[in-house]
């Protein structure tokens, strides 16, 4: 693939940020607050719309509900426009309210069931009125306990509740379902692997997808053999990008296994699926800074596509077909270890960005304009997997 090309594909590459990957979040142990670090819906999406002018690629800002609720989403849409951005994937918490204890949508009380479902419908109208056409699901249900529930029953109430939310969900919208193997369930999951979210995207119909959360795989997990499966049956609908060293941390995308990330994204360039597929991050930076920690994570997932598109794939179809099996893996390589810094220059100039938009944000004033702006919130609570946890005053 000549550099004409090379740079056309990547810049069509979009990639969607969480609004709570902007505020303050932390573990179960503690929560360490960041100067400057978004405290409500309007200052998520304004930093959003930061990452998206230094990077050039992040036209989109992911909600969840509650966390991003308001009164009048119109008008949360019209300020997103005008900082620059859409809003995205809207993203129901099936998972912080004291009722889902034993569940939301698999829960054997009917009440709960059909009130997880009710917060799902409210996601889907909140979805129309942003201008959003995905509603991204992580079905946290499971049990702790061998014998606490019925793993059978739970399946089928599983799917009669998804079955009657995608029958109502509209035409233009695409329903993605995420798996996780385990947490907060120590036993089972209900959507544990990518084998039971496909069955239930096939029993749903052909606008439910599957979602691949980086993070989401017990250790030494092909998770690029699972993006090739799915992509073959047509059946993957988008990523969350993180990156983990033991189970779902959250990390900086490709900052612990960029070869893994290079792999996952070779997968997606061989099947020129980077407009097909919603690329969007679910990370929380628990000590680090929250925009540049963002801005990091886009140029890392810029690198590794940037990289998979160099890959000879005629040669290393030879190489397949020849069974040398040292030489194909050499092709691999030899595009992994290309240095490609100079080729997102030359797409960030394109783009009207600086060449490094991380050196971009520490230059300029952004992180001391937000600290005297905002202040440092008071934590009070930690959210799984990054969840706004601060007070909505400085």
């Amino acid at each position: 693939m000549d550099e004409h090309e090379v740079l056309t594909r990547l810049a069509a590459l979009q990639i969607e940020t969480p609004s709570w990957g902007y505020g303050n979040s932390g573990t179960r142990f503690h929560v360490y607050p960041w100067p400057g670090a978004a405290r409500t819906v309007h200052e998520r999406i304004a930093d959003a719309a930061l990452v998206n002018r230094l990077t050039g690629c992040c036209p989109s800002v992911a909600l969840h509900i509650p966390w991003d609720a308001v009164d009048d989403y119109a008008a949360l849409r019209r300020f997103a426009e005008s900082e620059g951005v859409t809003l995205g994937a809207v993203n129901p918490n099936l998972f912080g309210s004291d009722e889902y204890r034993l569940g939301s949508l698999c829960n054997p009380d009917p009440g709960v069931r059909a009130r997880a479902l009710d917060h799902c419908r409210e996601c889907v109208a909140i979805a129309r009125s942003v201008g959003s056409t995905t509603l991204s699901l992580w079905l946290p249900d499971g049990t702790n306990y061998p014998g606490q529930d019925d793993l059978g029953a739970r399946f089928r109430r599983l799917l009669e509740g998804l079955a009657r939310l995608y029958a109502e969900l509209p035409d233009e919208m695409t329903l993605l379902v995420e798996y996780k193997f385990f947490e907060p369930g120590f036993y089972s999951t209900d959507i544990p692997d990518w084998g039971t979210a496909s069955l239930v995207c096939q029993r749903l119909g052909s606008r439910a997808k599957v979602l691949v959360d980086t993070g989401h795989h017990p250790l030494g997990t092909n998770v690029e053999q699972i993006v090739a499966l799915l992509l073959s049956e047509g059946l993957l609908g988008g990523f969350h990008f993180n990156n983990r060293k033991y189970a779902d941390d959250d990390l900086i995308v490709g900052s612990i296994d960029p070869f893994e990330l290079f792999r996952i994204m070779r997968e997606i360039a061989r099947a020129d699926a980077a407009e097909t597929v919603a690329f969007m991050i679910d990370q929380s930076h628990n000590v680090e800074g929250k925009i540049d920690a963002m801005v990091q994570s886009v140029m890392n997932i810029q690198t590794a596509y940037a990289k998979a598109l160099l890959v000879d794939e005629d040669e290393l179809a030879a190489a397949q077909a020849a069974g040398d099996v040292l030489g194909a893996h050499r092709i691999l390589l030899a595009a992994f270890e290309t240095d490609v810094r100079p080729i997102l220059a030359r797409l960030r100039a394109q783009a009207g960005v600086a060449a490094d938009p991380v050196a971009a944000f520490r230059a300029g004033d952004h992180a001391a304009s937000r600290s005297a702006e905002r202040g440092v919130a008071s934590v009070t609570s930690a959210y799984e997997s990054g969840g706004v946890t601060e007070r909505e005053t400085a």
